[in-house]
């Protein structure tokens, strides 16, 4: 399996030190070898670096923890394979362009060899059951509200919906975001933290690094990280429940609307 890393906040900020202990799982204190990504925004567009080698012995892992890009979303994601070979078509996050905005996602999960094939707008460009599970979300989006966009609560539950349909197939953990809004969902193990005042000193757990959060944030900074398994400790990891979806904006968690008031959502 994969592991996944998510990180929304009210200000841009840098996700360095989330990284450091992170990237680390892909090859070194993990067995994540088969590929890495990063997503982030800058504005409305999404930003996406990739590469099919071992995070933790990349060059160009480095040299992104070194830049101390800022972004209000981050979608992160060492890979181990399971669909789909050794390839940086393969590798997550997968962006596509859908009513005016960037939206990145990346999985973590096996949905299995009976996962529909998507027929509509969006298509797969490499062979994994994750990009296809993405594809098949947006199509479902499309053509439930056509080219326009809906209210955040109505898309909110419209992605709550596929998701679960989607579940059925196997497991779905997966991050997505538009870049206002931040979706994790958990089908087996997935924890998130709120970082806000009064910030802690925290340690990495993959390598021995610590931080003072107080020295780099403000009073009003508010950040929520959410990962497969917790990066720190000295913070207090909250984990998902098996099925539960929770949508972030600017650090902080969103309720979701769970019930549809217009037509159930179908495959195309």
């Amino acid at each position: 399996m994969c592991q996944l890393l998510g990180v929304s906040a009210r200000k841009p900020v840098s996700a360095a030190f989330a990284l450091q202990g992170f990237l680390l799982r892909g090859g070194e204190t993990d067995q994540h070898a088969d590929g890495w990504g990063i997503g982030y925004y800058q504005g409305e567009h999404a930003r996406m670096l990739r590469e099919a080698r071992a995070a933790a012995h990349s060059g160009l892992a480095l040299r992104i923890r070194e830049q101390q890009i800022r972004s209000r979303n981050f979608i992160v994601h060492v890979r181990k394979a399971t669909r789909g070979g050794i390839a940086e078509r393969n590798c997550h996050p997968f962006r596509r362009e859908l009513w005016g905005r960037s939206w990145l996602f990346a999985h973590n999960g096996d949905l299995g060899s009976a996962l529909p094939w998507s027929h509509g707008l969006f298509q797969p460009i490499g062979e994994t059951d994750s990009e296809r599970a993405f594809c098949l979300l947006l199509n479902q989006l499309v053509d439930h509200f056509g080219l326009r966009r809906p209210p955040d609560d109505v898309l909110d539950a419209a992605i709550s919906a596929a998701a679960d349909r989607l579940a059925q197939h196997g497991s779905f953990n997966f991050l997505l975001s538009d870049g206002n809004r931040l979706y994790a969902r958990c089908a087996t193990q997935l924890f998130h933290v709120e970082r806000r005042y009064p910030f802690a000193q925290v340690e990495l757990i993959d390598c021995a690094q610590q931080i003072d959060l107080a020295r780099h944030n403000h009073l009003d900074d508010r950040i929520s990280v959410i990962a497969t398994q917790p990066l720190t400790r000295g913070e207090n990891w909250q984990a998902f429940a098996p099925g539960e979806l929770k949508v972030f904006e600017r650090g902080a968690e969103r309720n979701i609307r769970t019930a549809l008031e217009t037509r159930p959502l179908i495959y195309a």
